[in-house]
């Protein structure tokens, strides 16, 4: 159906001329993988992110596995992330062969919590990866004081949180590394896949430069065996004429969802709360008691809405044979969690559109 208020957009704005020229670049040059762009989007991404270096990967499921094969973390090692986010987070846990351990959320960030994540602490443990959700950023103060303590790497699943900080620190920089995507629903999308990883630490940003090319220190060479995950040319040109309107963009969203919190402050729905404001909001979710009720009843007012995420992912078909988890918040999140319509082109009139259907069918 052509809804009103559509939940997302992503034709091509005011960049449209400079990813058209970006393209009619590429083209030109006909060097289309591991070229120039690449080099110079690292360049531009890692000063963006605040960190000395960042590496393009293929999309940021890769990212992840990437980065914890290159800390050693394998067959026999425990990784403990969050149950509520897309699975692709587990599934990179498992493409790098260690095991995925899920701990229950915090229920009003809705990210991992750090006092379960800390019970569910094996002496398998090799790695923490908390998932900085919806763009609201994880507790890092206290993820970074509980590795520490524990002798734990920690990764950051930074996919819906380009530009966002944790306490003033930016995402990406409080661990290891942080693992991003450029999906083209993302607050920095692609025109396709794209992932990178950000880290400061050079010789791990060396070896998954390595092993995001098949392990490979000279053409022909393969020092050890790695995989084919290598952001391209045409995307990392794309992704260059984008990033700088991303700061801008980022404001935009916030503004979008204060906006939202002052109209909906009153309503029949539960609103999370900005628990940083270093949020970026990738998404705005809401939470609703009768979710699928008052889905359906936006629906037919013209309002589009997703759900993310409507399963946690130790509930999901493919995790069927692992060890299930005992994640109460995550369950019941994950059955009330609704997402609005929210993006940089969504104007202050489409909001209060939004909001009105929000009180008016939330309160029937």
């Amino acid at each position: 159906m052509s809804f009103r208020v559509p939940f997302n957009d992503l034709h091509l704005a005011e960049e449209s001329d400079a990813v058209r020229a970006a393209i009619a670049r590429v083209v030109d040059r006909a060097w289309f993988v591991l070229g120039p762009e690449v080099e110079a989007f690292e360049r531009e991404f890692a000063a963006a992110s605040g960190t000395p270096h960042a590496v393009g990967v293929g999309n940021g499921t890769d990212a992840i596995a990437l980065v914890l094969r290159a800390l050693g973390i394998g067959p026999g090692d425990e990784v403990i992330t969050t149950p509520l986010s897309a699975a692709y987070t587990a599934i990179a846990i498992v493409m790098a062969g260690a095991r995925p351990v899920f701990a229950d959320i915090d229920p009003e960030r809705l990210t991992l919590d750090p006092r379960a994540a800390e019970q569910a602490i094996t002496d398998r443990t090799a790695a923490l990866l908390p998932v900085h959700l919806y763009g609201q950023p994880a507790d890092m103060a206290a993820f970074a004081a509980l590795a520490e303590r524990k002798g734990l790497a920690l990764v950051e699943d930074c996919c819906q949180a380009h530009l966002a900080t944790s306490a003033g620190q930016a995402v990406g920089t409080f661990g290891a590394a942080g693992a991003f995507s450029f999906y083209p629903t993302k607050n920095l999308g692609a025109l396709g896949d794209g992932g990178a990883v950000v880290t400061r630490d050079a010789s791990l940003a060396a070896r998954i430069s390595r092993l995001r090319n098949g392990g490979q220190t000279d053409r022909y060479r393969h020092v050890e065996i790695g995989i084919n995950s290598r952001l391209d040319e045409m995307q990392a040109a794309i992704l260059r004429a984008r990033l700088p309107h991303l700061r801008r963009r980022t404001e935009e969203r916030r503004a979008r969802a204060a906006q939202y919190r002052s109209l909906l402050a009153d309503a029949s729905v539960e609103v999370p709360p900005e628990m940083d404001p270093g949020h970026v909001y990738h998404l705005f979710p809401i939470r609703a008691q009768r979710r699928g009720v008052l889905q359906d009843r936006l629906s037919a007012s013209g309002v589009e809405t997703l759900v993310h995420y409507p399963t946690p992912i130790f509930q999901q078909p493919a995790f069927a044979s692992w060890e299930g988890a005992d994640c109460p918040q995550a369950v019941r999140a994950a059955n009330e969690v609704l997402s609005l319509p929210l993006h940089p082109g969504l104007s202050p009139d489409a909001v209060a559109t939004v909001a009105e259907a929000v009180r008016k069918e939330s309160s029937s």
